[in-house]
């Protein structure tokens, strides 16, 4: 079973006793990236799934629901998110052979708190028209002048921002990392606000010729009748920081404190990074499998090679805070 269900509708759909044959996920990630998943699970393994969608406060809910929590995964983006979790307590850890020789070390936590299932670059959208190939450098270059009134990105305060600027605190420090932050408001060519996906409708309407985004989007985007045209508006470029790569995220899942059904919820962790559900990932979502042997779509080969940087996940995540504090000190959504 899989739904989008209110908060209350929600408790109450799966907080009856646990079931031999069911696993209950609580979710950031968005229902249509992950249905295909969870669909085949259920039909290999016969084991029900049953998926809350939360837009925030999943860990305030964990907390509140303590031990009676019938939630058995969490399922996120942004390593931010997952160190969160486990920071709060609301998680444990689990060390299996299948996990551990599915992920690679730089994907997951030592102690099994976390896992990553797949990665992300945080990129470029560049218009085709306006941005010559090339143009497009490092991450660095985006708080430089020339890009004056051509820049267009999310909320300074959404994960995937806060990903990037606590990747740029992690290498810099924090007063480096301001200064970087300004020249990239101050290169905006309106208010930081809107999706992905709206940024590069941004760039195909003219209001600006780049844009921060992640990789999967064009793939949802080219099968998108309405948005495909937004889409072949633009290419993907990957910026890589001065003397490092293409910054590069996760999404993961975690298991929880309380898990009720925590031997169905092993076998799902186990199953999303087999080869069938990191091709699904693949194939469908357009994200990259963190699976060893498991290549991307061709779509996602097509958008070219880079170098992934290596600054630790970890290390992006504990600069979240750091990152917060930049946002709201320069308004940089106001």
């Amino acid at each position: 079973m899989f739904a989008r269900l209110a908060a209350p509708l929600a408790l109450a759909a799966i907080a009856a006793p646990a079931l031999a044959d069911e696993v209950n996920i609580y979710s950031y990630r968005q229902p249509e990236l992950i249905a295909p998943l969870t669909e085949a699970f259920t039909k290999e393994t016969g084991i029900a799934v049953n998926t809350v969608f939360l837009e925030k406060g999943m860990v305030e809910r964990l907390q509140a629901e303590g031990d009676l929590s019938p939630a058995d995964l969490i399922l996120t983006v942004d390593i931010s998110r997952l160190l969160e979790a486990v920071n709060a307590g609301v998680t444990q850890g689990i060390v299996t052979d299948t996990l551990t020789a599915n992920v690679p070390a730089a994907f997951r936590d030592a102690d099994g708190q976390w896992y990553g299932l797949t990665t992300r670059g945080r990129i470029v959208y560049a218009s085709k028209e306006r941005v010559a190939e090339g143009e497009v450098t490092t991450y660095e270059d985006l708080a430089d002048p020339k890009w004056k009134g051509r820049i267009c990105t999310r909320s300074g305060s959404h994960p995937y921002t806060l990903g990037l600027l606590g990747a740029v605190v992690a290498k810099y420090g924090e007063e480096t990392a301001e200064t970087w932050m300004k020249g990239v408001k101050a290169n905006l060519a309106k208010k930081a606000e809107g999706n992905d996906r709206s940024q590069v409708k941004s760039i195909w309407a003219g209001e600006c010729d780049i844009s921060l985004g992640n990789t999967y989007y064009m793939v949802a985007m080219l099968n998108d009748d309405e948005q495909k045209a937004w889409a072949e508006s633009v290419r993907i470029e990957f910026p890589a920081f001065e003397n490092g790569g293409t910054h590069m995220n996760v999404s993961g899942v975690a298991l929880t404190k309380a898990a009720p059904n925590r031997e169905n919820a092993i076998r799902m962790m186990e199953w999303l990074v087999s080869d069938e559900a990191q091709k699904i990932y693949a194939e469908i979502v357009g994200e990259y499998p963190v699976k060893p042997g498991v290549e991307p779509s061709d779509v996602v080969k097509g958008f070219g090679a880079f170098t992934p940087d290596e600054t630790p996940l970890t290390a992006i995540g504990e600069a979240r805070p750091t990152a917060l504090k930049i946002v709201e000190r320069i308004d940089f959504d106001g």
